[in-house]
């Protein structure tokens, strides 16, 4: 096997291992009160890396844990490290091990394995190396240093990514797949968080003189320096005492909340959106193709409006384009599929499905064109390369552009997940784009309302009807059934949506509406006739039960009961699936000569992160309740959580017993 180190990265990995051989000064910090129960503690992670002109990048990465525990030993016996043979090689170059006793074991690090890394529903040849280290006792500590070099992966570079490999674990000499597609650029995400509690963190860039560098180190502090040596740039970033972070449930993604560094020598996001557009025009990836031209022109056929001609191209090939991760050789990364190859292919990821909407839009005369995108996190002002999904965008004849997901919306009536809300992407377009975010969707644009009609008999058996309707993501929540589900399984379905509130429910009948795999055609609509047996816990001359509507009934398109609203404050940002608006209206006839002795409740309160207004009155023969919730956002901040926590709260109560008595 080849060793991949350059003179300057050599210098580098020296100045690492001595870093790497102080350890011995943060083993006595780690000694601190604050790192008592701790399985395991890292007494030193440093990360150097030393930027060639092209951009390509050779990395150090050293680290030093101490194991203190038994868990903390089995935990840590063997050591992974990824990398993607695309862009980056990596081995072992060290690992010795310092025993309790005062033994050093030195690892021959030839019997470190490189394997392909496990994958899921995605494959692309991505890697890992792994060596083992045997039993471990507490008081020993270990030291690895792994040398790397090439550019971290951005576009579809996680579960959204992909690329050709290449030789499968080896260093071939060749090092052009290791400068980066946009040349001369280097850019850096580093997360400083950590799982284990760490004495000492520290990142260090060397760049040539030539290069200006701009970084940000966000929700958080470190100490940071920038110097001159030996011709060159370096750059500095330490942290001591990082203490794992403590989630918060349903928080926004790490990214957003726990401290990270962003670095890049590209100088804005401008740059990189001509960039993006450049590549993908030069390598053709939307050149029109004839079969796919007569599918543009059937689809499009007796469409009149633009919008018609957009949604039906989206649909289509939403609908038809399989989402699976393969390696297709040429045009993998920054670079998007040809048309030839998706159309004829019909799968791919999401550079593939969004490629082929834009050569279809263009196919259909619209402009169009590919944009990079984060699913599930902020991207920042330093053009750090912080995506993971690939989307289109469509030129209006307004002039503006529109983005379009095709990815997200399989059988979905959006042309834009609203799952994505609040969401960072850049287009690349001829003119350049900055950084752009997807707007809040209105609440009323995913509706959820269930009306209901049920009465109660002395018995305290239950008999009704109810009726829901959805829209937008809501829609698409209850309608997946009969999309992609098996026709003989709707039924069963329905059917589980009443035993969910009671495993004596009984079905009596179910009207889906004229078709409902036709989603295009009208929002869902589904009407259900039941029968409950003892639905209301009956005493002498008294009963207790529960709001139908209240009473588990179609949780999984709720997904805001998923969220712990006992807690009273919140530090971070926090998510919900989507917005939505949820309204809830029943009428429960009870038995002559019952009436509710429960209090009627009347509540209304508005805030920056929900409404909610809600009755429940009894009128003489019939109990009524009304409920309407509006969650405004899909990412909230933490000053959001008050008025999400208190409407939320609010909506759950009216699910409380209702008491009636002869």
């Amino acid at each position: 096997m080849k060793r991949i180190i350059t003179l300057v990265s050599c210098i580098l990995m020296a100045s690492a291992a001595l870093s790497a051989q102080s350890w011995k000064q943060y083993e006595a910090a780690a000694a601190d009160q604050a790192y008592q129960n701790a399985d395991c503690v890292v007494l030193l992670d440093s990360t150097s890396v030393s930027v060639e002109p092209t951009g390509q990048g050779s990395f150090a990465v050293c680290k030093v844990f101490k194991v203190q525990t038994q868990k903390g030993a089995v935990a840590n016996r063997v050591i992974k490290y990824d990398y993607d043979p695309l862009t980056a090689f990596a081995e072992f170059r060290n690992v010795t091990i310092y025993r309790a006793g005062g033994e050093v074991e030195h690892l021959d690090v030839a019997t470190a394995k490189d394997y392909t890394a496990p994958a899921r529903s995605i494959y692309w040849g991505a890697r890992q190396i792994m060596i083992e280290v045997g039993a471990l006792e507490p008081g020993d500590i270990v030291e690895y240093e792994i040398a790397k070099k090439g550019f971290t992966y951005a576009l579809l570079a996680s579960d959204m990514g992909g690329g050709a490999a290449a030789a499968a674990g080896t260093d071939d000499g060749d090092d052009s797949r290791f400068i980066p597609p946009m040349r001369g650029q280097f850019y850096d995400i580093v997360p400083f968080w950590c799982a284990d509690p760490t004495v000492r963190k520290v990142y260090m860039v060397s760049l040539p003189m030539e290069k200006d560098a701009q970084f940000q180190f966000y929700q958080g502090e470190c100490t940071s320096s920038m110097r001159y040596e030996d011709g060159r740039k370096v750059y500095k970033f330490a942290v001591n005492e990082v203490m794992p972070f403590t989630r918060e449930p349903n928080m926004v993604d790490l990214y957003d909340a726990a401290p990270k560094l962003m670095m890049s020598t590209t100088p804005d996001w401008i740059e990189k959106s001509l960039w993006f557009n450049k590549v993908n025009e030069d390598y053709g990836s939307f050149d029109a193709y004839a079969p796919a031209q007569k599918k543009v022109n059937e689809l499009i056929r007796g469409k009149e409006t633009e919008m018609e001609k957009i949604a039906v191209l989206t649909h289509w090939v939403a609908d038809n384009i399989r989402y699976s991760g393969i390696t297709m050789g040429k045009g993998e990364g920054y670079t998007l599929h040809n048309t030839k190859m998706n159309y004829t292919d019909r799968c791919g990821v999401c550079k593939d499905i969004a490629g082929t909407l834009i050569s279809f839009l263009r196919m259909a005369g619209f402009e169009a064109y590919p944009a990079m995108t984060m699913a599930g996190s902020r991207v920042e002002s330093i053009p750090a390369d912080h995506f993971n999904h690939c989307v289109a965008v469509v030129k209006l004849s307004d002039g503006t552009y529109m983005p379009l997901d095709p990815t997200w919306v399989p059988f979905c009536r959006e042309l834009w997940s609203s799952a994505e809300q609040q969401q960072n992407y850049l287009p690349g377009v001829p003119e350049g784009s900055d950084l752009c975010l997807t707007p809040v969707s209105a609440p009323e644009n995913h509706y959820v309302r269930i009306k209901a009609e049920n009465a109660i008999d002395e018995k305290g058996n239950l008999t009704g009807t109810f009726t829901i309707t959805a829209e937008g993501q809501s829609d698409s929540n209850i309608r997946r059934i009969f999309t992609t589900g098996f026709q003989s399984e709707w039924r069963n379905t329905m059917e589980r949506q009443l035993l969910n509130i009671s495993p004596k429910a009984r079905l009596v009948s179910v009207d889906y509406g004229k078709n409902p795999k036709d989603y295009q055609a009208a929002p869902i609509k589904i009407t259900f006739r039941y029968e409950i047996p003892a639905y209301a816990l009956v005493g002498d001359g008294v009963m207790f039960f529960r709001p139908l509507v209240m009473n588990n009934l179609y949780n999984s398109v709720r997904s805001y009961l998923r969220i712990n609203t006992s807690l009273e404050e919140r530090q971070y940002g926090f998510k919900d699936g989507c917005s939505r608006l949820v309204e809830l209206d029943e009428t429960i006839r009870v038995p002559e000569g019952y009436s509710m002795v429960s209090e009627a409740r009347n509540d209304s309160m508005e805030g920056s992160g929900a409404d909610f207004n809600g009755t429940l009155s009894y009128d003489g023969s019939e109990i009524v309740l009304h409920n309407t919730l509006a969650l405004k956002k899909r990412v909230y901040e933490a000053s959001d959580w008050a008025s999400f926590r208190d409407a939320v709260n609010a909506h759950k109560a009216y699910g409380e017993y209702v008491v009636i008595k002869k």
